[in-house]
């Protein structure tokens, strides 16, 4: 007897994560997750799930982050009506996240909606609202680590601490089979040993297959401490400061942003940097924070987190008048508003007010998946557009990695070490495709002698304890491997009216202009 499962996000690509798993007698999953990234991308969160949501019994969910958690109001809204099983501090986290998201997406909707109208074309409805949200809180379960439950007859589950984010799990599965249980192992996404807040991750060991992420997987980091990280972060600020704008930080509001406090306030208290404003700009991130607070006792380096929510350095901007005010502060400051990957919400703002003048520094602290106005800046953009306007990159564009809060190749490569014998095959998801290359070469050379799956986008596999085939779903693949985790039709199209006004701007008079607009009409009639 064999169970089959599905990857249907996460493959090829850092966002999406959902795994569809059938037993003889259960249909679950393993998370579900908003895709984040290029707009081909986004555009699976409209399209339909590759199961019906009735079908589903219960969903197990590793962490709160969106692209794990961000379509369960989807889900709900479409029929399912089984319990979501995670840790405590992933439901206190998601009962902000998800209303969060919803409302994130209600308001970009009716941006849109207005866009479209002055263009004639047709409204569009948001993948879920803030109320959708609220209502599928109603169908968590917490559930306590180290613990084996039953989610259902043939299954049973214990979470581990994944050490990623608060409440962050990984996901041991006992399947009952004709005669021993199938062992899994679901990595979630595992977090660095070098985090300040959060404990390291562990697990069991022995199981047929391990399903493991890999976004840093190809990344060999120096090991910094805390003390080395802190001076790090010093020297940039230093650095922003002698140029007399603002610091701006897009962050992630978990865990990102309360380690970036921590680290802020303990520098100026240290008399390392200069007592200067820092303000929380991300209603979320606020909310987040007090969960933390909540769960403090979890956390390694707690009063120093308790010492940063309460310093007179920062500034909690919560409504959207409080946030436009930061704009009229003169002097050097310092502003964390989320997304991570300036892809949404406030971050977006300060960076079209900053982003065109020399004086502003921004600094990326986390992932930065393609596609997303993030990469975009990492990778040396002299343009961007951001909320149509078009913007010159002028600011300085600073990263630091070690604020990540993913293991690296060294550390991921410990952790699946840590759970032999593997007897079945290791499966790697969460990356992209590159990455996950190197990764597997390097297990490899690491004396890993099992198969390395690498499963593409609604990859069907069936697994039972000795042996594991693929089943041809080609014909109901959403999106082929080549359409994954890249610049898409939409990146390429905003960077060609990009280069085309600055074809333009380059143009000595009007008459040159005009013969370079004539042959792009030439161009475009071919």
């Amino acid at each position: 007897m064999s169970i089959d499962i599905t990857f249907c996000g996460a493959t090829q690509t850092v966002t999406g994560s959902c795994y569809a798993i059938t037993t003889s007698s259960s249909r679950f999953l393993i998370d579900c997750g908003l895709f984040q990234g290029s707009k081909t991308l986004k555009e699976l969160n409209y399209k339909p799930f590759p199961f019906h949501p009735r079908d589903i019994d219960f969903v197990l969910l590793t962490h709160a982050h969106i692209d794990h958690s961000g379509l369960l109001p989807r889900l709900i809204k479409e029929g399912f009506k089984g319990p979501i099983y995670t840790s405590a501090g992933t439901v206190d986290l998601c009962s902000f996240m998800l209303p969060d998201s919803g409302h994130i997406q209600e308001m970009e909707v009716q941006s849109l909606n207005r866009r479209n109208q002055r263009m004639g074309r047709k409204n569009v409805d948001p993948i879920y609202t803030a109320q959708d949200a609220i209502r599928t809180l109603d169908q968590f379960k917490a559930i306590d680590l180290n613990h084996w439950f039953n989610p259902s007859h043939d299954i049973r589950v214990r979470l581990w601490n994944a050490g990623h984010i608060l409440g962050s799990a990984s996901l041991e599965l006992e399947i009952a089979q004709d005669d021993k249980p199938l062992r899994l192992m679901f990595s979630g996404d595992i977090g660095s040993d070098e985090l300040l807040l959060e404990k390291r991750a562990d697990a069991a060991q022995g199981f047929d297959y391990v399903i493991c992420e890999s976004t840093y997987g190809a990344t060999i980091r120096t090991k910094t401490s805390q003390e080395q990280r802190r001076a790090h972060l010093a020297h940039i600020i230093h650095d922003a400061k002698a140029k007399g704008g603002a610091l701006l930080i897009p962050a992630f509001a978990v865990e990102r942003t309360q380690e970036l406090l921590t680290d802020l306030t303990t520098l100026a208290a240290e008399g390392a940097i200069e007592h200067v404003p820092i303000f929380l700009d991300s209603p979320l991130a606020i909310k987040v924070t007090d969960v933390f607070s909540k769960h403090a006792s979890d956390l390694l380096s707690d009063k120093a987190f308790d010492q940063a929510v309460h310093s007179d350095l920062v500034h909690i901007c919560e409504s959207v008048e409080e946030s436009r005010n930061i704009e009229k502060v003169h002097g050097f400051h310092i502003i964390i508003s989320a997304s991570g990957m300036c892809d949404a919400g406030r971050i977006r703002h300060h960076l079209r007010h900053w982003l065109w003048s020399p004086k502003a520094t921004v600094l990326l602290v986390g992932y930065q998946a393609q596609g997303t106005l993030g990469r975009i800046l990492r990778d040396g953009a002299q343009s961007v557009r951001i909320f149509g306007d078009e913007i010159k990159v002028h600011a300085t564009i600073k990263e630091l990695d070690d604020y990540s809060g993913h293991a690296d190749q060294e550390q991921l490569t410990s952790w699946i070490q840590a759970r032999a014998p593997v007897t079945g095959a290791l499966f790697l998801t969460h990356g992209e495709d590159q990455t996950m290359a190197l990764f597997a070469k390097s297990l490899q050379s690491s004396g890993f002698d099992k198969p390395i799956i690498t499963p593409e986008m609604d990859d069907h596999y069936q697994l039972n304890a000795t042996t594991f085939k693929q089943i041809d779903a080609t014909s109901s693949k959403r999106l082929s491997n080549t359409q994954l985790g890249y610049h898409d039709w939409h990146n390429d199209f905003s960077k060609l009216l990009l280069d085309m006004r600055d074809a333009l701007d380059k143009k000595a008079d009007d008459k040159s202009r005009a013969t370079l607009i004539r042959s792009l009409r030439r161009a475009l009639e071919q």
